[in-house]
C-alpha cells in the first residue's frame, strides 16, 4: 500500500449526524411551534432519507431535495409552509451541530502524525457542512474540504473524484483511499474511478449491492491497523 491522500466521508463516518440531527430538528420544530415533534420526525426521517437516495440516483436535484422535504412533511400534517424558507431556518440549527463519534479526533490526529494528507469528501449543503465542521474539533485535520454542492457533482459520480484529484494535483488513483459508511455513495464512487476504499461498517451489516470495498472495518482501530506506518 502506498496511499498518500485519505478522503473521508463526514456524516456517519466521523460526524455523528444522527445526534446532530436530533438536536437540530427538535430546536427547529420547537421554533415552528410543532405540537407533536416525535410524530413529525417519524414522517420526516424516512422521507428525507428516501430523497437523498433519489438524489444519488440522479432522480431529483439537490435544490428540489432541500426546498421540498420540509414542505412535504408539513403537508402531511395539513400545514402549508414555504419550503425554501423552512430550509433556510433549518440550516441555522443544523449548522451549529458539530458532534463527532468518540475517537474520531484521535483517529485523524494519528493519521496526520503518520504523514497522511487528509481531505473531507462529502455530499451535502455547503453552508451546513462548513458550519458543522467549524463547530467540531476535527476541522483542522483536513487540508481541504470537498462538498458536492460547491463542486457541482456528487458521490458516486466519477467526476466528483476526478475533480478532487485535479484540485489536489494527483491523478494516480492508487495514491488515494476513500473511507466512508455508504456503499452506494462512498464505495461505489471509489469503484467508479478505480480507487481503493474502506467501508466503515460499525453496525456490521451484510454487504449487499454491486459496490465492492477494498477493506471493511467496524471501528477506527481497524482502520489504523490497515494504515500502518
Amino acid at each position: 500500500m502506498s496511499y498518500k491522500y485519505l478522503l473521508f466521508d463526514l456524516d456517519h463516518t466521523l460526524l455523528d449526524f444522527n445526534q446532530g440531527e436530533e438536536v437540530a430538528l427538535t430546536q427547529f420544530l420547537e421554533f415552528m411551534d410543532v405540537e407533536d415533534i416525535e410524530a413529525f420526525k417519524a414522517i420526516y426521517r424516512p422521507l428525507n432519507q428516501g430523497m437523498w437516495k433519489e438524489l444519488e440516483k440522479g432522480l431529483i436535484t439537490k435544490k428540489e431535495l432541500i426546498n421540498t422535504r420540509f414542505s412535504k412533511t408539513f403537508a402531511h400534517f395539513g400545514r402549508e409552509v414555504d419550503g425554501r424558507e423552512m430550509a433556510l431556518r433549518y440550516q441555522e440549527f443544523i449548522g451549529q451541530q458539530g458532534q463527532i463519534f468518540e475517537g474520531a479526533d484521535l483517529l485523524l490526529k494519528e493519521l496526520v502524525d503518520r504523514g497522511y494528507q487528509l481531505y473531507a469528501a462529502t455530499n451535502g449543503v455547503t453552508y451546513i457542512q462548513e458550519n458543522r465542521l467549524l463547530n467540531s474539533p476535527i476541522q483542522t485535520y483536513f487540508k481541504q474540504v470537498f462538498i458536492s454542492e460547491q463542486m457541482g457533482t456528487q458521490k458516486p459520480a466519477a467526476d466528483f473524484y476526478e475533480k478532487i484529484a485535479e484540485q489536489i494535483g494527483c491523478f494516480d488513483m492508487a495514491s488515494f483511499l476513500m473511507i466512508g459508511d455508504s456503499l452506494t455513495a462512498d464505495i461505489q464512487g471509489a469503484n467508479n474511478v478505480g480507487m481503493d476504499s474502506v467501508w466503515y461498517n460499525p453496525e456490521q451489516v451484510s454487504l449487499t449491492g454491486p459496490a465492492q470495498p477494498t477493506y471493511t472495518v467496524s471501528n477506527y482501530q481497524q482502520l489504523l491497523d490497515i494504515l500502518k506506518e
